[in-house]
């Protein structure tokens, strides 16, 4: 029954990062133009519609199609994959591991599901404080970056409590 409730748990905590990345698309795609730009926070969020055809900040926009699809397609579904078997058959992963992972599967699939419909990615999100500055994301590479913090925590507590100087 634990087995169950862990499954059932890794597969809601995918869904609900695939959802909140869709949602959040189809908000945009509905409801903003093509580079129409909201600004919020005093500017320091803004709001601004782009469609990505590559990858992170565009890299490889320009490649042939056959490397493209080669790099960002078919890679990213066999790490998918590959990482979904890993969650769902180690049963002895720390739990901080495991959430950082689906939050990562789910941020993956979130922008794989854009890339296979529409052929690129939507983006939207840019954010500006003083000298600091992003790129345009969307929530799925926001999934992505909890779910990486989430595995270096996981990694730092761990070497923490194996060095005995556990917080």
């Amino acid at each position: 029954m634990r087995n169950v409730f862990r499954i059932v748990l890794i597969l809601l905590t995918v869904s609900v990062n695939i959802g909140c990345d869709q949602v959040s698309k189809t908000i945009i795609r509905e409801k903003i133009a093509y580079g129409g730009s909201i600004s919020l926070l005093n500017s320091h969020l803004t709001i601004t519609k782009i469609e990505n055809s590559g990858a992170f900040l565009s890299l490889g926009d320009s490649w042939p199609p056959l490397v493209k699809n080669a790099l960002l397609l078919i890679l990213p579904i066999l790490a998918i994959m590959l990482g979904f078997a890993y969650v769902l058959l180690r049963l002895h992963t720390p739990r901080l591991f495991v959430a950082g992972a689906c939050f990562i599967i789910g941020g993956g699939i979130g922008n794989l599901i854009d890339r296979i419909a529409y052929g690129s990615v939507t983006d939207f999100l840019h954010i500006s404080y003083g000298i600091f500055q992003t790129g345009i994301f969307n929530m799925a590479d926001v999934s992505v970056m909890v779910g990486a913090g989430l595995i270096l925590l996981n990694s730092f507590l761990q070497r923490q409590q194996d060095d005995g100087q556990f917080i």
